[in-house]
């Protein structure tokens, strides 16, 4: 499950924490450095500790908007995200533009074309990336329809 929000990193993961994607007993790794190599080292670390936890702990990965821009310009960083992503049972990217929402739709997408995309937005920030996955759906929210 991916949650693309344009939240503060804190409250994202209070809301994960009130809707259950998120519990106090899993390895939660969050991604905000600047610098690819730093990002790089990021994520080999999260490998290493998702390797290493016991037998059926959940991961979790947090990431900001301005990390997730860093890692959607580099085509190994890209390939390495993608790789952590698919360990986790929850991915939040925080603090991400529309546009970036729908990149990561194109992202998961060109990773594996054999497998749907479901997308789903309350408003108008969330219109392109709806409009990128196979299956989108709008529902009415405060923000619009």
């Amino acid at each position: 499950m991916w949650v693309l929000t344009g939240d503060k990193v804190e409250t994202a993961m209070n809301i994960g924490m009130s809707c259950q994607l998120l519990n106090d007993e899993m390895n939660t790794f969050i991604l905000r450095e600047k610098k690819v190599k730093k990002i790089l080292e990021d994520i080999a670390k999260c490998f290493s500790q998702q390797k290493v936890s016991y037998r059926g702990r959940e991961n979790a990965v947090i990431v900001e908007g301005e990390t997730l821009t860093i890692i959607q310009e580099d085509k190994q960083l890209t390939t390495d995200f993608i790789d952590l992503c698919e360990n986790a049972n929850v991915v939040i990217a925080c603090r991400v533009s529309p546009k970036q929402k729908a990149d990561v739709v194109s992202m998961v997408r060109e990773r594996h074309p054999d497998k749907s995309t479901l997308s789903i937005g309350d408003g108008a920030n969330d219109v392109n990336m709806i409009m990128r996955a196979h299956i989108g759906v709008g529902i009415s929210g405060l923000e619009g329809q």
